[in-house]
């Protein structure tokens, strides 16, 4: 893939190049603040920006801001957003916009290459990727309890693969059970939820999250 990074600790940005070089990507650019990061993606257009939430000047929400702005000017291009604590707002502002080729990664996940790389693909294929921890806190911060309460504790596991971003065939890789167990557990969910009009990967995982009170 064709990618851009935006992370202003020189240390890291560099070793995500390095990182991402060796995987075979192309880095088109390394910037360290979010105007340089906008003026990369209008010059370049990549396939995937990755960003810091936290960038200069202010080290407040910068990299956030200009992610969102990037989905709005160049919706083909994906964003993976990289935070270092759980920022609800910041999740819920991009998880209740279109989330085709959106992620919200920790930035303790980069450290697991595995899971980051796995990100980055699914970002890059026009999926979602969320951070196990960033759904866990949604979930459990819920206002909608008492319609969660109706989830068995599989259905609540499935629940909470599909707000990552997870495919059908990977949640039930994922959870040792059948894809047609996976698509009753899906369907019990969305009953419960009263979200059974519903269609679509990437709509399901937005429903499920905006119901859910993000």
């Amino acid at each position: 893939m064709r990618l851009i990074l935006a992370e202003d600790s020189t240390l890291l940005r560099e070793g995500l190049v390095r990182l991402l070089a060796e995987e075979g990507h192309e880095v088109l650019a390394a910037v360290g603040d979010a105007e340089r990061l906008l003026a990369a993606v209008a010059e370049e257009r990549p396939d995937v920006v990755i960003a810091d939430v936290r960038m200069p000047p202010t080290h407040s929400d910068e990299g956030l801001r200009a992610a969102l702005e990037i989905r709005e000017r160049w919706p083909g291009v994906g964003v993976l957003v990289l935070s270092q604590y759980v920022e609800k707002r910041y999740a819920a502002e991009l998880m209740t916009g279109e989330s085709e080729g959106v992620g919200y990664l920790l930035k303790d996940r980069v450290v697991q290459v595995d899971e980051f790389l796995d990100a980055l693909e699914r970002v890059g294929q026009g999926r979602a990727a969320f951070d196990p921890e960033v759904v866990r806190q949604l979930l459990g911060g819920s206002p909608h309890a008492d319609l969660l309460a109706r989830l068995t504790a599989r259905e609540r596991d499935v629940l909470a693969e599909m707000a990552q971003g997870h495919t059908n065939a990977a949640i039930a890789q994922r959870l040792h059970i059948s894809q047609s167990g996976v698509e009753k557990h899906i369907n019990a969910i969305f009953d419960k939820l009263e979200l059974s009009g519903s269609t679509g990967y990437s709509r399901r995982v937005l429903a499920v999250l905006r119901y859910l009170g993000t």
